[in-house]
């Protein structure tokens, strides 16, 4: 039963309303001033307290802070005549739950009630009613899904349940949900198996990794000035997650969603975004800059080279250009401390490498590895690192300044946790979503298999050089060492293979607010 104080100079009147609130099961203690109700509080626990905003004496305004220092996990809802606006600003800064508007009627202290001390439970059996309706639904859709656009808007479904399983306790249903998400992904290799090669080659394709800048960016950077913000490793659900952050100083223009090419990895989805050219094509443009998997150097060194020689080639030359990569808390707040020195630049480009890191650190960081235990604290711990970081002073500054920001990202990321075992020589690559070498034995039903990698625009690193993806939460494993590295693997995020989560990714435009 939640117990509830009531603080009312005038509450002998308000007997009529006690009654019918202990009627519906809630347990209600009148106090008629401040001092009394300070006193009851030492000796009892009250979850609300309905508090009269006008009173001798003590105000209530001036009962919050009291109150609150008495027990801070109190809900306060005040009770007033006031419809100030200014008041009611007082109140809410002063961490009231809720507000009431006299002459109370019982009805709407219930509901106040419900919505204080019974939210979660009523949010949450509610969600589970829904998902219980929709399963079946989704199951069968599954079914009927044929184009790019009806896998994305399905993946979409999918993640949105994801985040409304968040606020739930009970596991269960959100466990079902993640099978439902692992059969999707059976499914959506098997499409992207039977459709890639004609994207890359043909007219009916969806946005991609190398046709992005020019679909997206380029007709933004014509009218006006940009800040593009390239998160690294951001899938969907968290860009879901961290949205409310970006739209307290932006409106949101547009949200859209794009395929990243194969391998879904950062040096070679981001190099074709900032490139819009394949990676093969890359290649033979720049083959000083570009190295294969097997091949030693820093395989992302040379992306503001290929953002200006794309810029060129769809004729913005003429647009200045600034390209900072943030690597480490220290560069972020220097860039927001200079900030002044970017304003004036046409395209702004911020490459926030956080997220990747943090993926990476849950295989290697004993602690972030506690602390990442599934897609839920992962999507929690990146809207905990974004809220209390500069990048948002970034993006505040930014709109003043009026730029227009656009925020998307190379690849996703998945959760593995089924080892497959493959066989290479000394040159296969050791990524764990995907592989690349002359001389690989694999399981079939596991990858996707590319022989003749130049159809796929992609590099040989020699003549008999062929790929294999990772498909569903499937991770690639040497038989050296087996059991050592499907532990050290196993309940990890990993990109580069094919699955929803790693494929289908954010493209935002938002304007300044």
């Amino acid at each position: 039963m939640s117990k509830i104080l009531w603080i009312d100079d005038e509450v002998d009147l308000l007997k009529p309303h006690i009654v019918f609130l202990e009627n519906k099961g809630y347990s209600i203690t009148p106090v008629n001033n401040v001092n009394e109700a300070l006193e009851i509080i030492d000796n009892e626990n009250f979850q609300l307290v309905l508090l009269d905003e006008n009173m001798p004496g003590i105000s209530g305004l001036e009962a919050i802070p009291l109150l609150k220092n008495k027990d801070a996990a109190m809900k306060i809802v005040m009770v007033t005549k006031s419809e100030e606006e200014s008041l009611m600003e007082q109140a809410i800064g002063s961490q009231i739950s809720d507000y009431i508007l006299k002459p109370v009627n019982p009805n709407q202290v219930l509901l106040s009630l419900k919505k204080n001390l019974q939210e979660e439970n009523l949010v949450e059996q509610k969600t589970i009613q829904q998902y219980q309706q929709e399963f079946r639904n989704l199951s069968m859709e599954l079914s009927y899904l044929r184009t790019y656009q009806d896998w994305a808007e399905y993946y979409k479904k999918i993640l949105n349940w994801e985040i409304k399983f968040d606020k739930v306790f009970d596991n269960d249903f959100a466990d079902l949900l993640q099978s439902q998400k692992e059969e999707a992904n059976i499914q959506f290799a098997k499409f992207i198996e039977k459709n890639y090669e004609k994207w890359l080659s043909g007219n009916d394709k969806p946005m991609m990794s190398h046709t992005l800048f020019k679909e997206k960016v380029k007709p933004e950077i014509e009218k006006e000035k940009v800040l593009l913000l390239m998160i690294d490793n951001l899938r969907f659900d968290q860009w879901k997650v961290v949205e409310p952050l970006f739209t307290r100083f932006y409106n949101k223009v547009s949200e859209d969603y794009y395929y990243s090419i194969l391998p879904t990895a950062t040096q070679y989805a981001r190099n074709s975004f900032f490139a819009g050219l394949l990676p093969s094509e890359i290649e033979k443009r720049f083959p000083e800059m570009w190295f294969n998997d097997n091949e030693e150097g820093n395989k992302n060194e040379y992306e503001r080279r290929f953002l200006e020689d794309q810029m060129q080639r769809l004729g913005l030359a003429a647009k200045s250009v600034k390209y900072l990569k943030v690597l480490n808390a220290d560069f972020e707040r220097k860039i927001f401390e200079d900030f002044n020195q970017y304003k004036h630049f046409d395209l702004l480009t911020i490459v926030y490498n956080f997220i990747d890191i943090l993926s990476h650190a849950k295989t290697d960081n004993h602690i972030i590895d506690q602390l990442i235990r599934d897609d839920k604290t992962f999507r929690s711990l990146t809207l905990n690192w974004f809220e209390n970081s500069s990048l948002m002073k970034i993006i505040k500054a930014a709109a003043e300044n009026g730029f227009k920001l656009i925020i998307t990202t190379d690849h996703g990321t998945i959760y593995v946790k089924k080892p497959s075992q493959v066989l290479g020589d000394r040159e296969t690559s050791t990524n764990i979503r995907y592989k690349t070498g002359k001389s690989l034995t694999y399981d079939e039903k596991e990858v996707w298999a590319i022989t003749q990698p130049e159809k796929f625009f992609l590099p040989k690193g020699n003549l008999s050089s062929k790929y294999i993806f990772a498909k569903n939460n499937t991770f690639l494993v040497y038989p050296r060492n087996y059991n050592h590295f499907v532990n050290y693997f196993k309940d990890t995020y990993q990109h580069g293979g094919i699955s929803l989560e790693e494929c289908i990714i954010p493209i935002c435009v938002l304007e300044p607010k």
